[in-house]
């Protein structure tokens, strides 16, 4: 006997795959990553000076000036490192304040990339708190900057259709 058959054939494959969209347009997505990268390596950097400059301040109660006046001799200062506390140096440029403080900034700069990165792409909120540690731990922004690098770039890939076409 002859089975009957439905006139529709159900889909033989698996789970169907979700339809991905992105937030932008690939230009603006490729425009966020490399402001992203950018920061991703400046604010790496200027991590890891500050924590050389916290590592002289703490460990060895030392801070780098340049220029002022010598407070225990009273001679020019040029430039190098000198006490911390009691101020070694008077009236000089102090540079390790400089590095706290300019870090202090690329990291809020920082942030935006991140931020702008994360919402064109549509990730979850993991991964933007993945994304915002890389400026706070020591080398963990060279890590991470690859990783999402190469995953931005698979998903462009992966998905040419996700784009909003406006």
């Amino acid at each position: 006997m002859i089975e009957p058959k439905p006139a529709i054939q159900p889909e033989q494959s698996g789970p169907k795959p979700k339809k991905r969209r992105f937030g932008g347009t690939e230009a603006q997505i490729r425009s966020a990553l490399k402001f992203y990268k950018v920061m991703a390596y400046l604010t790496g950097a200027m991590l890891l000076l500050l924590c050389a400059e916290l590592i002289a301040r703490y460990g060895f109660g030392v801070s780098l000036f340049a220029g002022g006046t010598d407070a225990v001799t009273g001679k020019p200062f040029g430039f190098g490192f000198a006490e911390s506390e009691p101020k070694g140096v008077i009236g000089g440029f102090n540079i390790s304040t400089t590095v706290l403080i300019v870090h202090g900034w690329m990291y809020v700069v920082y942030l935006v990339s991140n931020f702008r990165l994360w919402s064109l792409l549509r990730w979850p909120f993991s991964k933007l708190v993945l994304l915002a540690l890389g400026g706070v731990v020591p080398l963990m922004s060279f890590i991470v900057e690859k990783k999402f690098h190469a995953q931005v770039e698979a998903e462009l890939a992966a998905n040419p259709q996700a784009s909003k076409r406006y």
